[in-house]
């Protein structure tokens, strides 16, 4: 895969922000509630206006389009969106291993998507995020909602592809052990533009 560089990068007035994340390497960030956690992701992913150079594997966003640079870096949001009426009309190819692995029958792909749950339209965003094989991952508190059963399995196929693959990963959470499980180091994110670092 290849290293994400941040470089000074600021979003709705704050800022600046400077890290950099290697293949291979799950770095999470906590913070307050409204300290910009999710804005942040937003301007990585190239959702929102920002200022700053964001680089992946050298490759600056501002130099590709858009659709292309969505390609390599995926989100997953704290809420995943849903457009069709069933599970399987989201989904080119259905990785049947994967939904087994986050606890699902191969019958999921005929659910209507009213009738699901919170949780389970945020472990079937996770498949829809994965099977697009994305060189970055960007994940908006991706267990909130989900019972510590599945947590631990979300937690496994998340730090499986990132071994797999050689991802990078930038995992957001409100949750600092979990942090402390899944990644190599994280950050305190401060509005102020402090990134203050912590070793997992």
């Amino acid at each position: 895969m290849g290293q994400l560089r941040v470089e000074r990068l600021r979003f709705h007035n704050q800022g600046p922000f400077s890290f950099v994340i290697e293949s291979g390497e799950c770095v999470g960030i906590s913070g307050a509630s409204g300290v910009g956690k999710t804005l942040m992701l937003r301007a990585i992913m190239d959702l929102d206006p920002h200022d700053g150079s964001i680089f992946l594997d050298n490759v600056e966003s501002n130099t590709i389009s858009a659709p292309q640079w969505r390609k390599r870096v995926g989100m997953l949001p704290a809420e995943c969106q849903w457009w069709h009426d069933t599970v399987g009309e989201h989904f080119r190819h259905v990785d049947h291993e994967l939904l087994k692995r986050l606890g699902f029958d191969e019958d999921v792909t005929k659910w209507e998507i009213r009738r699901l749950s919170t949780g389970e339209r945020q472990r079937l965003g996770l498949v829809r995020l994965l099977w697009k094989k994305p060189q970055v991952l960007l994940l908006d508190e991706p267990t909130a909602s989900l019972d510590a059963k599945n947590v631990g399995k979300a937690e496994d196929v998340i730090i499986n592809y990132q071994k797999e693959s050689g991802a990078v990963i930038l995992w957001v959470s409100h949750d600092t052990e979990q942090l402390g499980r899944v990644t190599d180091r994280f950050y305190l994110m401060k509005n102020s533009g402090i990134l203050k670092e912590y070793e997992s």
